[in-house]
């Protein structure tokens, strides 16, 4: 008489494409959360058209010139005499401010706003542009 074992071992198999298929779909994930997290930190405007390449900025330091000539530093509102004070503490290693001035703002009062961000310390200025 033959006696057969009373349960045969199966060996586990570890299936990779379902797998693959979550690690796609993580990675699509974050993919699109870390795009909509950039932001300018700014009031939003009616920017220039025109065609530039994109530079990185660590951590953005972003003056907003608006149409009727308000500024803003990161959102929060500064006079142009007070310019210098506000952007001075805000101030990175890169020493870089991103201008966001509206199409139809005064150009004298971007130049100015400039000039006295550079008197804190700024180095570097970046333009802001709507691609065309």
């Amino acid at each position: 008489m033959k006696l057969r074992p009373s349960r045969t071992r199966r060996r586990g198999r570890i299936e990779i494409i379902p797998m693959i298929d979550v690690m796609f779909f993580l990675l699509a994930t974050f993919m699109l959360a870390s795009l909509a997290m950039q932001n300018l930190h700014s009031i939003p405007v009616n920017l220039p058209k025109g065609t530039a390449q994109p530079m990185q900025v660590a951590h953005p330091l972003t003056l907003t010139v608006t149409r009727d000539g308000r500024l803003s530093l990161n959102e929060d509102a500064v006079t142009l005499e007070g310019l210098a004070d506000a952007v001075r503490p805000r101030l990175t290693d890169d020493r870089a401010v991103i201008v966001n001035a509206d199409t139809d703002a005064p150009n004298g009062l971007v130049v100015q706003a400039m000039l006295q961000a550079r008197t804190a310390g700024v180095e570097k200025f970046l333009f802001a542009v709507r691609r065309k």
